[in-house]
């Protein structure tokens, strides 16, 4: 009984052994509550839709155990009678070891409620998950930052020159990678907004192409002859998009010229016939048909309907339909298209022959869209 009443480091062996006895009961009672606590948690998540319960449930998982065990130190270390130097010790490690903790619980939360929120908003959008790792890289650096700082404040550092050194720092980085920042942070922008996705037919300037990859700096696009086109995500959103994936609906204009002698009252004919070959294609919706002028070598007419559907490839085929409906048309009427000729006339003046000429031809037509076979 005397070996239990001896002082070791100030305190009886008895006292020594009461305090590990409470350590291996603080470890296994802890370790046993966090066990119980993450197979509920989980249970019960498993069974709602809500992603706060899924949060509570991460976080329960990442308690670390050897975070228990130094808090069970802490606890134990009550009991015994510790000098004033080593009882501060103490006190620190058990705030770094909390504030430890706290950060993984931190982390966990923020890995789930944001992973939800990417789910709900973009699903398994290719472009989104790249830019929600660098957000929530970004995040997870900042949330272990504050971590650092608090540590380093309780361990007796002076913060607040090395936070006016960093934030000094920070512009100095900042000044250097605006270019790259920039980009990241338009990246960011096309995400939220949303002014393309993968799959979107794009007009910038004088180039386009198939939108193939957003990335964190870049957008690829593949042009319609096959080679890439690379634009920064800064100078793609300060340019002027034209963006045909968006499309709902195709617009068309086409003119047809006729000989001047065409008598007027086939003239006013015309464009009841065109809009006849236009409204028995499907998926049109005519617009309106009209002789709109007295061309240099035509009467030309001009006609405007809509695809209601932007493919392009649909839209040539209604115009096909449409050129030869109208070609038979005229064929029936016996109505001329102009087309390039030149006519002379010869005059006698005074016995001397003078010569004149006239031409005629067609006008060209167009249609609101990509060219090409877009």
């Amino acid at each position: 009984m005397d070996f239990l009443n001896s002082e070791f480091l100030g305190n009886s062996v008895r006292a020594w052994l009461v305090a590990a006895g409470l350590l291996l009961a603080l470890v296994a009672a802890f370790l046993a509550v966090r066990n119980v606590l993450i197979r509920r948690v989980t249970k019960f998540a498993k069974r709602t839709e809500t992603s706060l319960d899924d949060a509570v449930a991460a976080a329960s998982r990442s308690t670390k155990p050897p975070l228990l065990f130094l808090l069970a130190v802490v606890v134990a270390s009550r009991s015994l009678s510790l000098p004033e130097r080593v009882e501060s010790w103490v006190e620190v490690l058990a705030i770094v070891g909390s504030l430890i903790q706290v950060g993984f619980w931190t982390v966990a939360w923020l890995d789930v409620l944001m992973l939800s929120w990417k789910r709900k908003k973009w699903g398994d959008d290719p472009q989104a998950s790249s830019t929600f790792k660098f957000v929530h890289y970004a995040m997870t650096v900042g949330v272990w930052a504050v971590v650092l700082l608090l540590m380093l404040e309780n361990l007796g550092v002076d913060i607040s020159a090395l936070v006016a050194g960093l934030g000094i720092g920070g512009i100095a980085v900042a000044l250097a990678l605006q270019s790259i920042l920039g980009d990241l942070f338009a990246s960011l922008s096309i995400l939220l907004d949303k002014p393309f996705v993968i799959g979107d037919y794009l007009a910038v300037d004088d180039l386009s192409g198939t939108v193939q990859t957003i990335g964190l700096n870049t957008t690829r696009l593949t042009s319609l002859t096959g080679e890439q086109l690379v634009f920064s995500n800064k100078d793609l959103l300060q340019s002027r998009i034209r963006n045909y994936g968006r499309m709902e609906e195709r617009r068309v204009l086409f003119r047809i010229g006729v000989v001047y002698g065409t008598p007027p009252e086939v003239l006013q004919r015309i464009p009841q016939m065109i809009q006849s070959a236009v409204e028995v294609q499907e998926q049109t919706r005519f617009d309106r048909s009209h002789f709109k002028e007295f061309g240099d070598s035509a009467l030309t007419f001009e006609t405007v309907y809509y695809m209601t559907v932007p493919d392009y490839k649909a839209y040539m085929d209604v115009q096909q339909q449409v050129n030869l409906a109208v070609m038979r048309g005229f064929e029936s009427e016996e109505i001329e298209f102009a087309y390039p000729t030149q006519h002379v006339f010869l005059e006698t003046v005074g016995g001397t022959d003078r010569f004149g000429t006239s031409t005629s031809g067609t006008a060209a037509g167009s249609v609101d869209g990509p060219g090409d076979d877009k």
